[in-house]
């Protein structure tokens, strides 16, 4: 490797440091997809966040709508590997998935995780892990989540889960998201 390589990554981390402090002033927490992605869906989805962002397994409650008082944990994963990181905590009704682009759960080599969202995902967290304990598949981070339950939870840009449906404005903000 070579030192100017070196000094090229260190500038770069410098520019970086500075566009995350800027998002960090506006989100009142450390710059990261977790903490990120749980501010933007309380701003488009209405939910309001708890208080200490350690909350074990959930990050929220729905404020409005038919998921009104229900309990989320919101992810936001930078692509869709088909993996989900849950818990068997019985207090969690939903979880709110942002991700970027579809993708194999394959080695990283040579990608990149852009900073977009292309789809949205709700899933009812009690039946998702029912049906993960059926299928024998280990509960915790990482967890495989089938593509068939990913498509019946697509809430973004199709709504296939009629548990929460999109208001025009709610659709108009993620779009904001997209790679473009």
């Amino acid at each position: 490797m070579s030192a100017s390589q070196v000094g090229q990554i260190a500038a770069l981390l410098r520019e970086r440091n500075t566009v995350d402090e800027k998002i960090a002033a506006i989100i009142q927490r450390p710059m990261t997809a977790g903490h990120l992605g749980e501010w933007i869906a309380a701003r488009v989805f209405g939910i309001e966040l708890e208080k200490s962002a350690v909350t074990a397994a959930i990050d929220g409650r729905f404020t409005a709508g038919p998921l009104h008082g229900r309990t989320v944990n919101v992810k936001w994963y930078l692509k869709r590997e088909g993996l989900l990181d849950m818990t068997e905590r019985a207090a969690l009704d939903y979880y709110l998935v942002l991700t970027g682009p579809a993708s194999p759960a394959a080695s990283s080599r040579g990608s990149v995780r852009p900073w977009c969202i292309e789809s949205v995902y709700l899933f009812d967290a009690q039946q998702v892990l029912a049906e993960l304990r059926a299928r024998g598949v280990r509960i915790g981070t990482a967890s495989s989540v089938r593509a068939a339950q990913w498509v019946a939870a697509e809430i973004y840009p199709r709504a296939s889960n009629p548990m929460l449906l999109l208001r025009p404005e709610q659709a108009e903000l993620l779009r904001l998201f997209a790679l473009r």
